[in-house]
């Protein structure tokens, strides 16, 4: 009960016009439904849709967690929660880059493939929390670290293992591959910027500093959420046909 009413304590002390805090909770709320949709919707899919579907819902339910902590951390402090964000993104990320494995298995893909894309995404993640939080006078270098695995994520899903993969196994499969591929080169781009933002080095000149939180909880919503939901719809295609 008491931490009951430190959290409604806190809340209450939101503005209304304050729409970083405005956004935290949209987001928070926003995943949560989605998570909801994605385990109860389990039932209808057989063993090779439901771990999808299933990794889909624990992604939209991990941010909504972390999402409340965040809300909270800005009320109270009134300050960016970056070390919350990046325990979400390092569970979160993994697992989106996951679901690229598991929808192409259907066309033989291999661990390799599982394990290059949960450690790119680690390297990316890691290496840009030492840039903006540990190592901030070399924020560049690590910047440019975490930049390079970006893009052999993006490398490896559009013209390496994982797309050629997807065009053998064509239709529907290869449809979504295309989609999520869309949302990792222009959803996740938000990210790197937002790390230019939050961090000095030479871009500086060119990308002010400033918070980027409201775009950051935008951008998460529509990236995870919309990445559960082509998802779905290829499960459900795939179920129908």
């Amino acid at each position: 009960m008491t931490n009951f009413m430190f959290i409604s304590g806190m809340v209450a002390k939101l503005s209304p016009t304050d729409y970083v805090g405005f956004t935290f909770f949209v987001g928070c709320m926003a995943m949560m439904a989605a998570s909801a949709f994605f385990f109860l919707s389990l039932s209808q899919f057989d063993k090779k849709w439901r771990t999808s579907v299933l990794v889909s819902g624990l992604i939209t339910f991990i941010a909504a967690v972390h999402y409340f902590y965040m809300r909270d951390y800005w009320a109270a402090f009134g300050e960016s929660p970056t070390f919350f964000r990046y325990v979400d993104w390092v569970l979160t990320v993994p697992l989106m880059c996951v679901e690229f494995y598991l929808i192409l298995k259907i066309a033989g893909a291999k661990q390799s493939l599982l394990w290059k894309m949960i450690i790119y995404s680690l390297i990316m993640l890691i290496t840009g929390y030492f840039g903006e939080v540990v190592f901030t006078e070399a924020a560049a270098f690590w910047g440019a670290v975490s930049g390079v695995a970006y893009f052999l994520i993006v490398y490896e899903i559009w013209l390496g293992e994982a797309s050629k993969l997807a065009k053998a196994a064509g239709g529907n499969v290869l449809t979504a591959h295309k989609i999520l591929c869309w949302f990792v080169l222009v959803g996740w781009a938000i990210y790197p910027l937002g790390y230019m933002m939050g961090t000095t080095g030479w871009y500086n000149g060119l990308i002010p500093s400033g918070n980027i939180d409201v775009v950051y909880n935008i951008a998460d919503a529509i990236n995870k959420i919309g990445f559960g939901l082509v998802i779905y719809t290829l499960a459900v295609k795939s179920q129908v046909n």
